[in-house]
């Protein structure tokens, strides 16, 4: 799954839209990171 958001982020998918994955235990907080670059903060 994580290839998958690598791939489409920022061109189709938000920040927002990659916490999901996150919040939905598809991707670490770790690959959150190293994806958008951004610290994954609960809010």
């Amino acid at each position: 799954m994580c290839e998958i958001v690598e791939r489409y982020y920022p061109k189709y998918y938000t920040v927002d839209q990659v916490k999901v994955f996150v919040e939905r235990g598809k991707i670490t907080e770790a690959q959150f990171l190293e994806i958008t670059g951004e610290t994954y903060l609960v809010e």
